[in-house]
């Protein structure tokens, strides 16, 4: 997760995506602008709305977006990134995540999109495993 100067408790990596990129390429983007951290996209765990301040316009007077979020199996932490100045990344267990989220988006996304994900795939794993005598 990572802090921002914007206010208190922390946050997943997000933003827009560029008219020539994909969401998902946008995700890996952000994560290594914001987090730096580089890895591998593993799934989409689902969409979840945010109202935000900076996007009220006259299309949408309540500022509501809606963020796609997706797990990423990090395998590189870089040592300097274009955020660093203004962000600081921490790892957390799970329970300490939900505790340290800023917005309750998510707290609702680590709960239902990636608990719920990292519990299935933890069930197909154990299916997986074969014993041998």
């Amino acid at each position: 997760m990572i802090n921002s100067p914007s206010g208190p408790g922390l946050l997943f990596p997000k933003g827009g995506w560029e008219n020539d990129e994909t969401v998902e390429e946008a995700a890996v983007r952000e994560a290594v602008e914001e987090a730096g951290v580089r890895g591998e996209l593993m799934d989409f765990l689902g969409f979840y709305h945010f109202k935000s301040k900076t996007h009220q316009d006259e299309f949408s007077p309540e500022g509501v977006c809606r963020a796609a979020m997706f797990a990423l199996f990090v395998k590189e932490e870089l040592e300097s990134w274009p955020e660093q100045s203004t962000r600081n990344r921490t790892w957390l267990t799970v329970a300490e995540a939900f505790v340290s989220c800023r917005h309750a988006w998510m707290r609702e996304a680590l709960q239902d999109g990636f608990s719920k994900w990292h519990a299935e795939k933890m069930i197909s794993a154990s299916n997986d495993v074969t014993l041998s005598c």
